[in-house]
């Protein structure tokens, strides 16, 4: 495994069998279609604030046909968009912010430290730090494959006022 410590012991869980589809996933995620970066969640536990994602990366991904020509790597923001998804499942999913969707609110301390490239699996992880209802939440992410820390950051995500976006939109 990767030298740093990760938030989860992944030889702890099972990584084979998910406990939601991506059914499950869309109840709590607006993202669909080329945006949905999540696979499946393989693992949750409240008590700790946790939870395990994976996104398999495929050929036919969106970006793998131009980052790069004949050398596909998955793209940084692609890979936060992941792990945002991951803790906007498990924070919706909880109802930590009472929001009805959740969105980017910043990022903290990214690093970038291995390439994920099609047939990897991006295994996800992440830990609530703070949850301030109606205001913010801050969590953790890892993202790791075959043993090795690709992506790590913090995350913080703010309630989006999707009546009154909805709205806006409608006016337009």
């Amino acid at each position: 495994m990767a030298d740093k410590e990760l938030l989860v012991d992944l030889d702890a869980i099972d990584l084979t069998t998910p406990i939601a589809d991506i059914e499950e996933i869309r109840q709590y995620n607006p993202q669909r279609f080329e945006m949905e970066q999540l696979t499946g969640i393989l693992y949750e536990n409240m008590e700790e604030g946790v939870a395990v994602a994976y996104k398999d990366i495929t050929d036919d991904d969106f970006w793998t046909r131009g980052h790069m020509p004949n050398m596909p790597l998955m793209p940084g923001v692609v890979m936060l968009e992941a792990c945002a998804q991951a803790c906007s499942f498990f924070c919706q999913k909880n109802d930590m912010l009472g929001a009805d969707m959740l969105g980017f609110g910043g990022l903290d301390e990214v690093r970038f430290r291995d390439p994920v490239t099609p047939g990897d699996r991006l295994i996800i992880m992440c830990k609530l730090i703070k949850a301030r209802r109606n205001r913010m939440v801050v969590c953790k992410f890892q993202g790791v494959v075959n043993g090795s820390l690709a992506v790590e950051g913090v995350l913080r995500g703010i309630p989006i006022p999707t009546k009154q976006l909805q709205a806006a939109l409608n006016s337009k």
